[in-house]
């Protein structure tokens, strides 16, 4: 028989293919539901997202009240992502989601109902973000620590880019259909009903998942569960320092809370464009994101891709040309999608399952509280001092303590993702050994099997 050597593919046909978002996970029927769950849920909630800002905005014409919707939200998503993470380490992690899935979606019917009454009540809006809050983070440390479990192990960066480029999406169609819809009469009412609407998909889709539950030794959920997790964080530097970077980024260079008042006094309109620009330009990334699972200094990766999205959030700041703005952000959300697959990736793939959740919750914690606390950062920072100050001010430090801190903590400096890959896949077969073993020495030879007393 005669062997054929094949050609390995060249030219710039081969190169566009390598660049090529990674489209492997989408065999995965369960990971495919999810996906398009994700997608229609993102939609919805970016909806409101942009709802319950310009409303409050059109209530109070203050940005520090719609900074205190990111302080009423952060509180929840704090306490309720660290239990939340315990939780999902304790018990089906499918049942999880949809439970608190649904707590979220009857909050949004709450959102809607308060403005088809016309109650006009800032602080009842601020109290359904607090619960709306609450949901989320659990049911974002249950679906975070789900997809481990459904693909294999080497396709959980191409998984979590789809993930996050389904989302950017969903964060580009969101803003901008909610654009025109608050500029309607009863536009608010408009996008709240929608948000009901799509969500109810997220719901389907995770109702269709099969039984979830943690591997590995039982734990119980509680507070010593989640001082367990902090504590394995605190212990691990490369975590550590993934979770230390997000937090500088969203909180010392997220402008969102000040783009009502930058619709409103710099670019007279252009509110969807603002809130969908980071998306659009993340969006685009993903798209052409194949050289992501390629990468192996990923937290070198990481803090670059943070001191980016600082860069081009400093400089969006500066503008008064709404197109220009909007380009800066676009490039700042290119940057974000980077930064976000290394992030999650390295959380995923880092912790050993029976952590996952705690994990999972602790990055809802930084990734959803972060931003709530940048808002009030920014909303705050605006009424002190001047709006470029706010925007931009805080983003330069932000630099400065990335690239400071990035190289100061050698480990996450120099973490390898394929050798930790091979670290990791030699403790799993060893705790699957040490588990079958024991399985063995608890289980009666053949001639004991025969109970007492019988012959």
């Amino acid at each position: 028989m005669t062997v054929t050597n094949k050609r390995k593919p060249s030219g710039i046909a081969a190169r566009l293919r390598s660049a090529a978002v990674d489209t492997r996970p989408l065999a995965v029927p369960d990971y495919r539901r999810v996906l398009i769950g994700q997608g229609a849920s993102i939609i919805g909630t970016m909806l409101t997202e942009v709802a319950v800002p310009v409303q409050i905005y059109s209530m109070s014409h203050s940005s520090m009240y719609v900074g205190l919707a990111g302080l009423a939200g952060f509180v929840p998503i704090v306490v309720f992502g660290l239990y939340g993470g315990a939780i999902a380490d304790a018990v089906d992690r499918r049942l999880l989601s949809l439970c608190s899935s649904f707590v979220t979606w009857a909050v949004t019917i709450l959102l809607l109902a308060q403005t088809l009454l016309g109650i006009g009540s800032e602080v009842l809006l601020l109290a359904l973000v607090a619960v709306q809050g609450a949901a989320f983070a659990t049911s974002s440390s249950a679906r975070g620590a789900i997809i481990p479990r459904i693909v294999p192990r080497e396709l959980v960066p191409a998984a979590n880019t789809l993930q996050f480029t389904v989302s950017n999406i969903g964060q580009i169609l969101g803003p901008l259909i909610a654009g025109v819809l608050v500029a309607l009469p009863h536009g608010f009412a408009y996008a709240y009903g929608a948000d009901v609407l799509l969500f109810t998909a997220s719901l389907y889709a995770t109702f269709r998942l099969p039984s979830i539950k943690p591997a590995g030794k039982a734990v119980k959920a509680g507070a010593r569960a989640v001082f367990e997790g902090l504590r394995f964080i605190g212990g691990n530097p490369v975590l550590l320092m993934s979770f230390a970077v997000d937090i500088a980024a969203m909180v010392l260079a997220m402008p969102k809370a000040l783009f009502p008042q930058a619709a409103a006094t710099h670019f007279h309109g252009g509110i969807g464009l603002l809130y969908s620009a980071v998306a659009i330009g993340s969006l685009l990334a993903g798209v052409c994101s194949g050289w992501i699972s390629r990468v192996r200094r990923q937290g070198v990766a990481l803090a670059l891709a943070v001191v980016g999205w600082a860069i081009f959030i400093a400089l969006a700041g500066f503008t008064r040309a709404l197109w220009l703005t909007v380009a800066l952000l676009m490039l700042a959300g290119a940057a974000d999608l980077v930064s976000s697959v290394y992030r999650q990736t390295i959380l995923q793939t880092y912790a050993p399952d029976e952590m996952r959740g705690r994990m999972q919750g602790v990055f809802t914690v930084v990734v959803a509280g972060g931003p709530r606390l940048g808002d009030l950062r920014a909303g705050a920072m605006a009424a002190a001092t001047t709006f470029s100050v706010a925007w931009s001010g805080s983003a330069v430090l932000c630099i400065v303590l990335v690239l400071v801190g990035s190289v100061a903590v050698r480990p996450f400096w120099r973490y390898d993702a394929h050798a930790a890959h091979e670290v990791h896949t030699a403790r799993d077969a060893h705790e699957a050994g040490a588990a079958h073993d024991a399985r063995d020495a608890s289980t009666p030879h053949a001639e004991s099997l025969t109970p007492r007393g019988e012959p």
